[in-house]
């Protein structure tokens, strides 16, 4: 199985999203973690990307005589690369989206399923809004967008701390504009 079907499925999402953070989970805590999805299928999807090296085995031990895996996530391999999605087709990107859109409505799903949610107090956010942007203001924006995240990225667990899932989607919502030749930019045509 390659990267982007291994990587681009719903269940598979959130199970790299369950495990991020260095977390060293069993599959037990994985389905605890997961309890819409029946146990059965998160033992197969785990075995899916233990195989493929996304998940690595980090200790086993003997309980009421089944082996118990401790697993733990390998970002590196949990990345589809700046190759890979370059080679990616339209149809690609429209199962890719679908997958993360599928695994976000799920993970939001079970959070309010949670005893004592609270979207209020949990600052919960899923606005949309317009902006209108060049590629030049687009790229600043990624960029100062992706040291804020990265500033925290190497957050581990702690005490007062909560994983909290964050996505950021952009696409353009309309055609590019015509290219002009003029000294602003602008289309003058009239």
């Amino acid at each position: 199985m390659d990267t982007l079907e291994l990587l681009l499925h719903p269940i598979r999402l959130r199970i790299v999203w369950a495990m991020s953070g260095e977390r060293v989970l069993t599959t037990s805590e994985l389905g605890a973690a997961l309890p819409d999805v029946p146990r059965t299928t998160v033992y197969r999807h785990v075995g899916l990307l233990v195989d493929a090296g996304v998940l690595e085995v980090v200790d086993e031990q003997r309980v009421r005589g089944v082996v118990e895996r401790h697993y733990r996530l390998r970002p590196e391999q949990a990345r589809i690369d700046a190759e890979a999605g370059g080679a990616m087709s339209l149809e690609d990107h429209r199962h890719g989206f679908a997958a993360a859109m599928a695994a976000m409505l799920a993970e939001f799903n079970a959070y309010l399923e949670r005893p004592g949610a609270d979207p209020v107090t949990d600052s919960i956010g899923y606005r949309q809004g317009t902006l209108w942007l060049s590629p030049g203001e687009l790229a600043e924006m990624v960029g100062e967008l992706r040291q804020v995240f990265g500033s925290r990225a190497g957050n581990e667990p702690a005490p007062g701390r909560r994983a909290h899932l964050v996505s950021g989607i952009f696409f353009p919502t309309d055609a590019a504009p015509p290219h002009t030749d003029g000294p602003s930019g602008d289309d003058h045509q009239r």
